[in-house]
Parts: structure tokens; C-alpha cells; sequence
């Protein structure tokens, strides 16, 4: 994506100082910007006029004007006596001209050598910024595409509301955004050491900076941050509010509050991460942010459904939780009696065997992977966790694909085959070809699994609260599609087209030979109960939409989440069936030797 030009107008957008324009007692301020809460609007120094927003401290309402230098009066004027701000023209002309992508877009380097830039040049303008010099209670600079307001408070702070609304507009119309910060944000700093504390607000309206390894997309392609002196601010008891309004609906679209999170991509200075974010949607047009912590601030935008309602994930996750814990116990039960039988295994009881092992992979990996993502634990662990719920899917799809294979090969030579090896070549299919992906994409973006935030919805009478619920799994809708709903697909689909010749390579036989017509029943219901249980149930997935959005929820939880234990039934269901059938076999064997 090409960087937005950035305007100069002469060096830069004209210089915004900020100068304390409270009455004195007893008088009335002599112009108002328009409305209850707005900020005063006065002449400053040198005939400057403008206006910002509001500050609170202890026992009063004290408000600020924004002072807006008319754009090149102070261009190559030099310090002004008595002046504490070190060349104001120059410092943001400055920044401009040290920093070639403020100043000219198009020298930008390549983005695989832009990463260590782009942490060098945010940072480089924070520093500028937290040691810039001005008179007054606050500064505002801003380009076409950065601004930056710097307030200077005490320790009696008691609260900052900041709004775009309350701002002059500069070169174009911008939608509207907003910041708020509680009266905690002073505490810790103020408690170790009173002192006068520094905090600026960086508001970029590109994304040019912050490109992360999935080229997410941005709200607006607004990214606010604020940062308090030269501390790092978490933990917030009282969250920070960040308002982001679209001049559009946004209904279609999964919203979530993010940050910038330094250091958590291999390939950029940083990726988005919603830990310690909580999302909230007032309006259709309006996304509430409320975070515990000071850093850059967005919200991540997804074409997807509608988030999931927040009265359906508790029964859902207690399907889910007892569905996988008895197929759990159920594919374990399955492999230890087949190890303890110690009978020599056919190509089939290899398949079964083989299957169920995936599926108890699948069980146990899912389990953990949300406990792993709401707790505490290392990146690293949960991207581990989440490649092996990944292969342990694929591996389940591979062996229900090998088992439609089989089954084709049972019946189309008529019971008569002989594949030199059969056994070993399946393992390495059922096994090797989820391996490779699953590394191949290790290999390639290590970063494609790690923990994936679920949209869960709250409806509330004046709006909706959007949360966030995690686990480890894939990060990457793209990945997500080709190599989750893609292979499964593909997979459903070839079971299914083996369960639909079966039927009616049996039905042929059935007809051909009626005397039997008992033993074509049980096979009919014997090929169905296996090609259903060993893959067709997962093809559930394709109807999330529309009305069958609520059943196909369901639905798919409860069959698949007991997979492994269907498929225990019916194995001992046919081994009980092999045991009638060999006794009866050895009775009639029986019987024919006494009658000689």
C-alpha cells in the first residue's frame, strides 16, 4: 500500500501552541467556540486565536485554549525574547527534515527494511516531543497526517477529556475520534516522585507505520497513542476511553480494540494484540474502546458474521467442554483394548486405529488451546499449541478421506485387494501431509498461530458491548479459508461422493440377489454409519449462515465434539458383530462335522 503525501505548506501545516486561558474570577471569557463544554476561545499572544478542550484538576474546571499560530508568521523568525520554546517553527520543521517520510513520502525504503525505521522514527518523535519546551499548559503540531498535542500536568490531576470536535479542523474534514483519561493515570508516577509529568497524544491517520504481518485494516485508518512522560502506564483500574466514529454503518463488520504490541512480529517493529482491550459498540457508526494501558491505539476490521451472542457461549462451551472430554476418554478406552487384544492388525483395523489417534490429538489440543490463550503463557507456547490443533485437524480430515478410499477399494474389488506395503504408504499420507503444512507454514510465518480473538456480542438497550474471548489457533483469515474450510471441503466431499456410489453399488446388489437382502441392509447401514461418522459431519461448517446459523452452531458442537465417541461405538459394535459372525461361522463348522 503507498504512503499517503504528506503536505508541507511552506515547511510544514502552520505551528499550534497552547497557552491557559482561564478568566480571571468574576469575569466571562470573551468568546466561546460553540456550546456547554467546549473551550474557551481568546486572542493569544501575538493576535494567534483558537481553541482545544477541557482539563479538570482538584476542586475546579480549568480550561485551555489551543493558541493556532497563523501558518507562516513564525516561518524564519528567529527566537523570541523570553520565549522558553527553543525555536518553535523550527522544532517541528525540524522533525520534518530529520525524518525524510514527513517531508517527502515517495524516499520512503522498502517495507522489508522499513521495520527498525519505523521504531526508530516513532520513537525518535515521542522523545522530541516529551522534551520539547513551550509556554503555557499545552502544544498542538500536526501535518497532514500526524498530530500531536503535548499537555503538562501536576499531580493533581483529576482527568483529561480530548475530542476531535473541539479541534480546528486542518486541511480537510476528518471523522471525528476522541480520547479520555482517568485521574489515575498520575498516581503511581506522582507517588514515587512529585513532579511536573509530560503527556503527549499521537494521532497517525495513516497505517504506514504499523503494517503488521497480516496488512490488517484499520478503522479509518486511525491509530491513536498517548504516553505519559518516559513510564510505561498499565494496569489501569479506571480505563483509558478511546471513541472511534465511521461516517457509515459499520453492522457486517467484527470490530476490536487493539494496540500496538513492540516487539511481537519477527518481520515488523510490532503486531496488533487486544490484550487488555475491551470493545464496545454504542452505535452503529461508533466503536468504544476501554483499555487499561498507554500505547497506540486502533480497531481491527474484519468482513465477517455477526460476533457470536454472549447468551450462547456458555452452553456452547459446555458442549464442547463434555463432548471432547468423553470422546477423549472414549479414543483412549479405543487404543488401549486394541493394544491389550495384541492380535495381528489388517489394513482396515490400521486405518481405524490411526483415525481415532487423531481425533484424540484433536480433542486434547482443542481443550487446551483456550485455557492457554486466557492464561498468561508465553507466545511461543501458544503458537506451539496452536500448529498441533492444526495438524491434529488436518490429520482428522486426511484419515476420514483415507478411510472413504478404503472403503471405494473394499467394495470396487469386490473384496480381492493387494497394495504392496498398504499399510506403511497410508501412515505417511494420514500422518506426513499435515506435517509438512503445518511446518511449511511454520517455515514461512511462524506468526500465522497464535492466540485468535472471537468476537462475543452483548446487547444493551442503548447499544451493543462487543468482548473479546480467545484461543490458540490460526491468526491468518487467509490460511484460515485455504487450509481449514478448503481442506475440509474437499475432504466432505469426496466422502460424500463415496457414501452416494456405495449405496448404490449395494443397492445393485441387493437387487441382484434378494436372499440376501437382510445382509445388504446391514451393509447399507453399516457403509452409512461409517462414511457419516468419518467425515461428512464436518461439511456442517459450510451452513453458518442465515437461519441455519443457530441449529448449524449446535449442531456441529454436539457431533463433532463427541466424534471419538461415535466412532468408539461403532468400532465395538462391528467387533461385536465379528465375534457373532465367527461364532456362528464355528457352530455351523460344528454342526456340518458331526452330521459327516
Amino acid at each position: 500500500m503507498a504512503p499517503p503525501r504528506a503536505q508541507s505548506r511552506g515547511a510544514l501545516h502552520s505551528q499550534v501552541t497552547q497557552t491557559s486561558c482561564m478568566p480571571a474570577e468574576g469575569q466571562l471569557p470573551r468568546k466561546c467556540c460553540g456550546g456547554p463544554g467546549r473551550a474557551w476561545r481568546g486572542h493569544g499572544p501575538g493576535g494567534s486565536r483558537g481553541c482545544y478542550g477541557e482539563r479538570r484538576s482538584e476542586g475546579s474546571a480549568v480550561r485551555c485554549g489551543a493558541w493556532r499560530e497563523a501558518a507562516g508568521r513564525q516561518r524564519g523568525r528567529a527566537k523570541r525574547p523570553g520565549s522558553s520554546f527553543q525555536g518553535r517553527s523550527y522544532f517541528w520543521r525540524d522533525l520534518a527534515t530529520g525524518h525524510g517520510w514527513l517531508q517527502d513520502p515517495f524516499r520512503l525504503p522498502v517495507l522489508s527494511d522499513f521495520s527498525g525505521q519505523d521504531l526508530r522514527q516513532v520513537e525518535g518523535l515521542e522523545q522530541r516531543l516529551l522534551n520539547a519546551s513551550f509556554y503555557g499548559d499545552n502544544l498542538t503540531l500536526e501535518t497532514r497526517t500526524i498530530q500531536s498535542l503535548i499537555f503538562k500536568l501536576g499531580c493533581d490531576f483529576a482527568g483529561l477529556a480530548l475530542s476531535s470536535h473541539t479541534l480546528e479542523q486542518v486541511s480537510q474534514a476528518r471523522v471525528p475520534h476522541a480520547m479520555q483519561f482517568p485521574a489515575e493515570l498520575t498516581r503511581e508516577a506522582c507517588a514515587a516522585r512529585p513532579r511536573e509529568l509530560r503527556l503527549i497524544c499521537v494521532y497517525f491517520f495513516t497505517t504506514y507505520f504499523f503494517q503488521d504481518e497480516s496488512n490488517s485494516s484499520l478503522l479509518n485508518n486511525y491509530v491513536l497513542g498517548a504516553q505519559l512522560d518516559h513510564s510505561h502506564v498499565d494496569n489501569l483500574t479506571e480505563p483509558v476511553n478511546i471513541s472511534f466514529w465511521h461516517n457509515q454503518s459499520l453492522e457486517g463488520y467484527t470490530l476490536t480494540c487493539v494496540f500496538w504490541k513492540k516487539g511481537a512480529s519477527k518481520h515488523h517493529w510490532g503486531a496488533w494484540s487486544p490484550e487488555g482491550c475491551r470493545t464496545e459498540q454504542p452505535s452503529p457508526s461508533q466503536v468504544l474502546c476501554h483499555c487499561n494501558h498507554l500505547t497506540y491505539f486502533a480497531v481491527l476490521m474484519q468482513l465477517s458474521p455477526a460476533p457470536l451472542p454472549e447468551e450462547l457461549q456458555a452452553p456452547l462451551e459446555y458442549l464442547s467442554l463434555v463432548g471432547c472430554s468423553i470422546s477423549v476418554v472414549a479414543s483412549l478406552l479405543t487404543i488401549v483394548l486394541h493394544l491389550y487384544a495384541r492380535k495381528p492388525s489388517d489394513a482396515v483395523t490400521h486405518i481405524h486405529m490411526n483415525l481415532q489417534g487423531s481425533v484424540l490429538l484433536l480433542n486434547v489440543a482443542f481443550l487446551l488451546s483456550a485455557t492457554a490463550a486466557v492464561a498468561p503463557v508465553p507466545g511461543p507456547a501458544c503458537s506451539a499449541l496452536a500448529a498441533t490443533l492444526h495438524f491434529g485437524l488436518l490429520s482428522c480430515q486426511t484419515w476420514t478421506a483415507i478411510e472413504g478410499f478404503n472403503l471405494y477399494l473394499l467394495l470396487g474389488r469386490v473384496y480381492n485387494v493387494y497394495i504392496r506395503r498398504y499399510a506403511l504408504k497410508l501412515g505417511a499420507l494420514g500422518w506426513g501431509v499435515p506435517a509438512l503444512l503445518v511446518l511449511l507454514l511454520l517455515t514461512i510465518e511462524s506468526s500465522v498461530y497464535g492466540p485468535r480473538v472471537i468476537p462475543i456480542s452483548r446487547s444493551l438497550e442503548n447499544g451493543t458491548i462487543v468482548g473479546n474471548t480467545s484461543m490458540c489457533w490460526l491468526c491468518s483469515p487467509v490460511v484460515h479459508q485455504v487450509l481449514v474450510m478448503g481442506y475440509s471441503g474437499v475432504t466432505s466431499l469426496f466422502n460424500l461422493a463415496v457414501l452416494a456410489w456405495a449405496l448404490w453399488a449395494l443397492r445393485r446388489l441387493w437387487a441382484q440377489n434378494r436372499a440376501l437382502s437382510g445382509q445388504a441392509c446391514r451393509d447399507a447401514v453399516t457403509v452409512l454409519g461409517l462414511t457419516v461418522l468419518l467425515g461428512t459431519t464436518w461439511s456442517l461448517a459450510f451452513f453458518s449462515f442465515g437461519i441455519f446459523l443457530l441449529p448449524q452452531l449446535f449442531l456441529f458442537t454436539i457431533v463433532n465434539s463427541l466424534y471419538g465417541f461415535f466412532l468408539f461405538l461403532w468400532l465395538f459394535f462391528q467387533r461385536c458383530h465379528s465375534k457373532a459372525e465367527a461364532k456362528a461361522e464355528m457352530e455351523a463348522f460344528s454342526s456340518s462335522q458331526m452330521t459327516q
